[in-house]
């Protein structure tokens, strides 16, 4: 059934690209990963924390930064994937209709790709 996850749109009459598949099922799992290392570390930072030993708490400040940095992995990860997906499928349709280059105008970027197939660049807010 998980390899099913992705081989398949609607009604099973329109097949996805097994590159595409491939692409999102490895950063799944490279996000499924990252999650669990988490889930060990917030346990590991909750046993620290309730030990209330003065090493234990200074410990944490390191763990609570990798998961920091964890969390901001896996946004890329899924910033990567969404990318991925949206320009295949932006391939998959145009399917070669206007291969000029040229994104006639469309700079304003609400969506996560122009539609040149090139992203947008979010501001990061500055916490």
């Amino acid at each position: 059934m998980e390899g099913e996850t992705f081989s398949r749109l609607g009604d099973g009459s329109d097949q996805m690209d097994p590159k595409v598949v491939q692409t999102l099922q490895k950063g799944l799992v490279q996000v499924q990963t990252i999650l669990d290392q988490n889930r060990l570390l917030i346990n590991e930072i909750n046993i620290n924390h309730e030990s209330k030993v003065p090493h234990n708490l200074t410990r944490n400040v390191g763990l609570i930064r990798e998961v920091n940095n964890n969390i901001k992995r896996v946004v890329g990860l899924y910033n990567d994937i969404s990318s991925s997906f949206i320009k295949s499928s932006i391939d998959v349709s145009s399917n070669g209709d206007d291969d000029d280059g040229d994104d006639h105008g469309s700079s304003s970027c609400g969506g996560a790709l122009k539609s040149n197939g090139k992203g947008c660049h979010k501001r990061n807010r500055v916490a």
